[in-house]
């Protein structure tokens, strides 16, 4: 494709794909349209619900099962003991919890246990919104109440007064972050709850089927280290929980040491089963958090970024326009983009002028915005990784002051523990800390892992353009030969980046490679030579390129064919070439979607994108455009109406632009071509239904007519003869 003019097939005109962009572009043809479109209000709806219909649901089917756990662990173990002088907490004595506690715990338990499996199948589609939500909600808050009961009395009341000496086990801290979890996550859902019910989103989760399997993912892992913690608490003669904490350091590859590790036969024997399965389990929990939940944030994140960018934009375009300023506007924007110049001297600014500054206006929103998304995600990550580091450091200091830990030596205990070192030299020995070490650890970890990522964006990329850069100009392998014409080619390439920083990825769409050429030569006559040997050598492999030669002549066969269709009037031969036409670019984006799905196409190539589906770039009557001259505010006022209202009139800069929706451009180009060729070939369809009913009809008139005739000369055998032979036609 190697031009967008009126060279290439019409659309035709009553064709439904002719109205304005918007929510009703291009109606679906079924059931999978629709729920795109769906998918698209969805991803246009205030972050605020979206985290409400989506992220706080799967963090409840995250820290559900976790709450359960730790009311487990809260249960099988007393909350009291007794520690007699001169001795180590590894002597002290259980002090039996009353019955009360015990029947309270237990209905906590059963109450969690309830409440998580009505999430759960709520999840799953098993159980309706209306039905399982109060279940959970009540169910979260009733355990964390039963709970908050029993630990109020245990902190300040003893089983037994007349033991003294007595402390708190880790059942207890156990159950305060159970009842923490559970509070929390109960008032998260009542905001869920009440999103649905306010009528900004349906009364249901917001998730996709790989994320309602992320509770599963869940429980499947805590249910694996509970069993294997329970055997080992046999096979090494450990507490249930003490196993618990082994399992948990186990499993997040840290292997603190010290005390718990397995000493016995069976017990290192078992360790590969073990090991293995809870690392894969937690790996594979982990990553649906970063690819079900992350990544969409991210893409959230961005789509409210570059809606606030835009908006600003806009908010300076109209600006500039009341105020006389928008020449001055627009050589900036025209400063930043690589699109050919526009003579502002020309009265008024043409149509597809006036679009492409538009479009690369909105490339400019859209860079913009993506560089402030990934360093957002960067300090949040970095500021979430201190945090948990800092307090997890300070909460270790006051639980370990017994060992005589200093909170430099808490921050370097915690420190090795987020990178997964684990010298083993500061292990966590207290009842407080154990417990605090397994619900930190869970956090912490998978936090350094988003961390890590977020750097790939960023530092790493920039750390990875550096070495690359280095190696071009030293001794990896290149078309340059001396080491001088190395170093030219890759300071030549920073030059090229500053003077001209917004180079899109559109060169590899099949824009005219002219301009670049010779920007390379304004930029230093000199230094050109490497480009233009390695554009030679690209240019000779594609003319010994046989396929592609025989491709180009077959498209040129085609365009001369539609070209004399054009001419002879043949609407059926335009139609045809149409439809060729679109195969054509099907398969072109098709490619796109298969190995380069975050392509990002040119100005070029959307406008024929668009004309191929009905909207022409020249076209004014549906666009919104910037004036070229102050208004006045009436015209103000209509455009910002106009603006709001995108299925009527549209802009590359409108909310309802397709640079602005969420899905990436090869995939949204392909499905709206797509969708075009099924209209079309439906409405082929239809005609030729259309013609065979009116042939039919002549059919029936010519034999009825014929019939007519015979019956008032019945004398002439050849009038019944043609009726025969006009019956006997097709």
């Amino acid at each position: 494709m190697s031009d967008s003019g009126l060279d290439h097939p019409v659309p035709r005109a009553d064709s439904p794909a002719d109205k304005p962009i918007g929510k009703k572009l291009f109606p679906s043809a079924n059931r999978t349209e629709a729920e795109a479109l769906e998918d698209e209000d969805n991803f246009l709806q205030p972050t605020r619900w979206w985290y409400a219909s989506t992220v706080i649901p799967l963090a409840a089917g995250t820290f559900g099962p976790m709450a359960c756990t730790f009311s487990i662990c809260a249960l099988v173990e007393n909350w009291r003991e007794y520690v007699p002088a001169g001795s180590s907490a590894d002597n002290a004595i259980r002090i039996n919890d009353p019955a009360w506690v015990l029947i309270l715990n237990s209905l906590s338990l059963v109450i969690s246990l309830a409440a998580n499996l009505s999430l759960f199948l709520n999840m799953a589609r098993r159980l309706p919104f209306n039905i399982a939500q109060p279940i959970t909600i009540l169910g979260f808050w009733i355990a964390s109440v039963l709970l908050i009961v029993i630990i109020v009395c245990a902190s300040v009341n003893p089983w037994r007064r007349d033991i003294k000496h007595q402390s708190l086990t880790q059942a207890y801290y156990y159950a305060i972050f159970a009842a923490a979890l559970y509070q929390i996550l109960s008032y998260l859902l009542c905001i869920t709850v009440y999103g649905a019910v306010s009528g900004h989103y349906s009364k249901d989760f917001n998730l996709t089927a790989a994320q309602r399997t992320l509770m599963l993912q869940t429980i499947l892992y805590f249910l694996w280290q509970n069993l294997w913690a329970l055997a080992y608490s046999h096979i090494e003669n450990w507490s249930f929980l003490d196993a618990v904490y082994w399992a948990d350091f186990t499993s997040l590859s840290i292997g603190l040491g010290g005390k718990y590790v397995p000493i016995t036969h069976l017990g290192r024997s078992l360790l590969f089963p073990f090991a293995l399965g809870g690392i894969l389990l937690l790996g594979l929990v982990v990553g649906s958090i970063h690819s079900l939940v992350l990544e969409r944030s991210h893409r959230k994140l961005a789509a409210r970024v570059t809606e606030k960018t835009r908006e600003k934009l806009v908010k300076r375009i109209e600006y500039a326009f009341t105020h006389g300023q928008l020449p001055n506007l627009i050589r900036q924007l025209q400063g930043r983009n690589r699109a050919p110049p526009i003579n502002l001297g020309q009265k008024p600014l043409p149509e597809t002028a006036r679009r492409r500054l538009e479009f690369e206006a909105m490339r400019n929103v859209q860079r913009t915005a993506s560089k402030k998304r990934r360093y957002l995600s960067l300090v949040i990550s970095t500021f979430a990784f201190a945090f948990l580091w800092a307090i997890g450091a300070y909460i270790f200091y006051k639980t370990e002051t017994e060992q005589g830990w200093s909170y430099f030596a808490s921050l370097y205990f915690a420190y090795a523990t987020l990178l997964t070192i684990g010298y083993g030299d500061l292990v966590p020995e207290s009842n407080s800390g154990k417990p605090f070490f397994v619900f930190w650890s869970l956090l912490a970890v998978p936090t350094l892992t988003i961390l890590i990522s977020n750097m790939g964006d960023t530092a790493v990329k920039a750390f990875k353009e550096l070495v690359i850069w280095l190696g071009e100009i030293t001794i990896l392998p290149s078309t340059e030969h001396a080491t001088s014409d190395r170093f030219k080619y890759g300071m030549y390439k920073i030059g090229l980046k500053t003077a001209m920083p917004q180079k899109n990825d559109d060169s590899e769409s099949g824009a005219d490679s002219d301009s670049s050429s010779q920007d390379f030569q304004e930029l230093h006559p000199g230094l050109a030579k490497a480009f233009r040997l390695r554009r030679r050598k690209n240019k000779e492999a594609k003319r010994d390129d046989m396929g592609a030669r025989m491709a180009t002549d077959f498209e040129q066969a085609e365009e001369m064919e539609e070209a004399s269709a054009k001419s002879a009037g043949d609407q059926e031969s335009q139609d045809h070439h149409y439809r060729h036409e679109l195969l054509q670019q099907i398969k072109r984006v098709y490619g796109d979607v298969l190995y380069d799905d975050k392509k990002h196409y040119s100005y070029d190539d959307w406008a024929y994108f668009m004309y191929l589906l009905g909207h022409d770039e020249s076209d004014a009557s549906h666009h919104i455009h910037i004036p070229d001259k102050a208004s006045s505010k009436d015209d103000l006022n209509k455009l910002r109406t106009d603006a709001a209202t995108g299925a009527s009139k549209w802009s590359w800069l409108s909310p309802t632009s397709p640079l602005m929706m969420n899905k990436d451009e090869p995939e949204w180009v392909l499905s709206r071509l797509v969708s075009r060729l099924e209209q079309n070939l439906r409405e082929a369809q239809l005609e030729l239904e259309k013609h065979k009913d009116l042939l039919r009809e002549a059919r029936k008139a010519v034999i009825a007519a014929a019939a007519a005739a015979a019956a008032a000369t019945p004398n002439k055998p050849s009038d019944t003869s043609a009726t025969v032979d006009l019956s006997s036609q097709p």
